[in-house]
């Protein structure tokens, strides 16, 4: 059954029209009156129910759609340990890449960031606009691989800025990041049974010694992914794959 995203509080017998982007999505597939669509609004509590909601097309209009809400099923798909990826952005549409297949894989947030050895450099409108891209390609693979809850791309930040700032995890919170340094435990052994972990890992080039040091000063604690060196949106992959899917 088509799945789109409707980010508005919903309930059963509700009749409503769709926001604009599921309205779109909806009227390029050819949908008619009387078709059965699934919605998700894509996170759950204040004022949220979660899971994904069984909705009737009953009017379709030239650039609206409205729908009657049937039932809810409180299913949801998420992974059973929240992942949280910090990234060094990899340029070009390789970031676009990360965030579909890190959303597939269950990431429960990215935060971009600027390294030293970052090539992509991103601040304002510019920024905004990806921002805008890439939480829409979480939320078409969301729509696609079944999640129900969106998970957020934060607004990118320098590496410096963001180790030193409010947002950070708590201490107490499972900090990893990944390292290619002799002796540090693999990262499913460093991870452990954290119901939450987050991954540090550098861009094109990886973290510089001096940054990778800031990090564990912070508290992270070091891990490998092995001996191999992997492309920044590999790693994210493989991390998750690690973590995520267990």
């Amino acid at each position: 059954m088509p799945r789109y995203h409707c980010p508005i509080p919903l309930h059963i017998g509700a009749e409503l029209d769709l926001p604009a982007g599921a309205a779109r999505h909806v009227q390029v597939l050819r949908h008619q009156p009387g078709d059965t669509i699934t919605l998700f609004e894509g996170q759950a509590g204040n004022g949220f129910a979660g899971g994904e909601f069984q909705a009737t097309i009953t009017r379709m209009g030239r650039s609206d759609v409205g729908v009657r809400i049937a039932s809810h099923s409180a299913v949801e798909r998420e992974a059973a340990r929240a992942v949280h990826l910090v990234v060094g952005m990899p340029a070009n549409e390789r970031m676009d890449w990360l965030v579909e297949k890190a959303t597939e894989l269950g990431v429960a947030s990215i935060q971009p960031v600027m390294a030293a050895r970052s090539v992509l450099k991103l601040k304002g409108e510019r920024a905004d606009k990806k921002i805008e891209r890439w939480q829409s390609i979480a939320i078409s693979a969301c729509e696609q691989c079944g999640r129900n809850r969106v998970p957020v791309i934060h607004a990118p930040q320098s590496l410096a800025d963001w180790l030193r700032g409010k947002d950070t995890p708590a201490a107490e919170a499972r900090r990893l990041v990944l390292s290619l340094r002799e002796g540090n435990l693999p990262l499913r052994a460093a991870a452990g049974d954290a119901p939450a972990v987050w991954v540090l890992h550098g861009p094109e080039g990886g973290l510089t010694a001096q940054e990778e040091d800031w990090a564990l000063e912070q508290g992270w604690q070091p891990a490998s992914l092995g001996s191999r060196v992997l492309r920044a949106e590999t790693a994210s992959v493989a991390a998750l794959s690690l973590l995520a899917l267990e």
